[in-house]
């Protein structure tokens, strides 16, 4: 049972291991709910116009979707 829990968890992290996603501030955070901002700052974005690089996760994934009207993203196969 261990080895097959470890599989899918080698195989699932190896999918993702190289996929990054670039997401970009497009959209102010001033009038917005803080959960959303603390959202977009755990995404390492600050400023309106900055473009970060992120690993592709199910928790990135989900930031992104709570935050989607404030952002453009977009993948990439590595980070540079």
């Amino acid at each position: 049972m261990l080895k097959t829990s470890l599989k899918r968890w080698k195989k699932r992290f190896m999918n993702s291991a190289n996929k990054y996603l670039r997401v970009k501030l497009v959209r102010s955070t001033i009038k917005v709910l803080p959960a959303h901002k603390s959202c977009v700052r755990g995404l390492g974005l600050r400023t309106l116009g900055q473009v970060v690089e992120v690993r592709d996760t199910r928790a990135i994934r989900g930031m992104i979707n709570k935050v989607i009207y404030l952002l453009h993203v977009e993948e990439c196969s590595h980070a540079s």
